[in-house]
């Protein structure tokens, strides 16, 4: 079983040193990508990973290209796979594009593996390519490190996270309360059964969003105080600034203004998923939930999906369950929950529209709220999933 622990660096001049190296994993990435393209142009197939591993051991020796020395020889590997892992999920169409070129302050990790870093525990410091830096403690750290990745975000604040090998501790499942969650969208993030059984989200997002407004208005008007004047790009106008945005401070400070605003947002949603989690798995032996196409639900509800999370806290309830001994099931996205009458079984299949919000079994005439049908069936569907297995 793989752990993650993760820790936040003290903030230090040394620090520029990791923003070299990170930036130079962005160079690095960039340079991959245009190779794979132009081999691809040349012979019509992809370049493989370790032919491309052995050009870059070569290229290290021109001075050019002296940045692929800045941040390890196993980091620059790591690079490879990243790609070849993104060209392998293209090809399988997991993803609709492959790879493409990034901005490198946008660059936000690289990793290392066996070499490279040296932690000490007891001082709460670890050596990364030859440089000391301390990390805020919170934690022991258990298991064997595998690999160590150091990560900036958007604030310019960097972590280090720690991948370690750990024993998995075996938990016997428990006896309890089952339940079946569907996944709301108007004032509930997960319809029960039974109305008491709900349970609600805060939108934290709206919550802030009138903050975040404001600072957007801010950021605009500085933005066109520096504009010079608009050159046409494409289907609209683009902006000329006076002075590059990188040598403007106020529009710098504005701009991590709003960066600390949605990381606050990000960490409030992230804390009331594992809050919820818990709470869940205290109640319940057995959970069932549909496992849902984010990609088309993000078409229709596009920002409350965003809003609410659904797919982290799927993850973050499926690790909580198996440390509580809960079993959590998921029904097929192709069981047709909201179709089928939960009293008789008759599957209607005018419901398929999603306007349809309440609806009455031309079978047994009993009258069914959508949501909360769909919820009984995924029970239903759940229990003989779980009997089954």
């Amino acid at each position: 079983m793989i752990k993650t622990y993760k820790f936040k660096l003290y903030h230090a001049k040394r620090n520029k040193k990791l923003h070299r190296q990170i930036n130079a994993a962005g160079l690095t990435y960039n340079h991959c990508i245009a190779l794979h393209k132009r081999y691809y142009r040349l012979y019509g197939v992809s370049l493989k990973k370790v032919r491309l591993q052995k050009h870059l051991t070569k290229l290290k020796k021109l001075p050019k290209f002296s940045y692929l020395k800045e941040f390890g020889s196993q980091a620059v590997q790591n690079v490879t796979e990243r790609i070849e892992f993104g060209y392998q999920k293209f090809f399988r169409k997991e993803n609709k594009r492959p790879p493409k070129f990034r901005k490198v302050r946008k660059t936000k990790s690289f990793t290392l593996k066996q070499t490279g870093w040296k932690l000490d525990e007891a001082h709460h410091t670890i050596v990364i390519n030859g440089q000391k830096y301390r990390y805020h403690k919170s934690r022991q750290i258990d298991g064997i490190i595998k690999t160590v990745t150091i990560k900036r975000d958007s604030l310019g604040d960097i972590y280090v996270f720690f991948a370690c090998q750990v024993d998995q501790e075996s938990v016997i499942p428990r006896l309890g309360k089952s339940i079946g969650f569907d996944f709301g969208f108007k004032n509930r993030i997960l319809v029960a059964p039974t109305p008491e059984d709900d349970v609600d989200m805060p939108r934290f997002f709206k919550q802030n969003q009138h903050k975040l407004k404001k600072m957007q208005k801010k950021v605009s008007k500085k933005l066109l105080a520096n504009t010079d004047h608009f050159v046409k790009k494409g289907k609209g106008l683009a902006p000329v600034y006076k002075r590059p945005l990188q040598e403007c401070k106020n529009i710098q400070k504005c701009f991590k203004e709003q960066a600390r605003l949605h990381k606050k947002i990000a960490n409030q949603r992230e804390a009331y998923h594992w809050k919820l989690a818990h709470l869940l798995c205290e109640k319940y032996a057995l959970i069932c939930l549909e496992s849902l196409n984010m990609q088309w639900m993000q078409k229709g509800y596009g920002q409350k999906v965003n809003e609410y999370g659904f797919a982290s806290f799927g993850n973050i309830l499926a690790y909580v369950a198996s440390r509580y001994g809960t079993t959590l099931i998921k029904v097929d996205k192709w069981f047709p929950s909201s179709q089928l009458c939960s009293d008789c079984g008759f599957q209607n299949k005018a419901v398929k529209d999603v306007r349809i919000r309440a609806w009455e079994c031309p079978n047994c005439h009993t009258y069914h709220d959508r949501d909360r049908n769909a919820a009984r069936n995924i029970l239903k569907e759940g229990l003989r999933i779980f009997e089954a297995s």
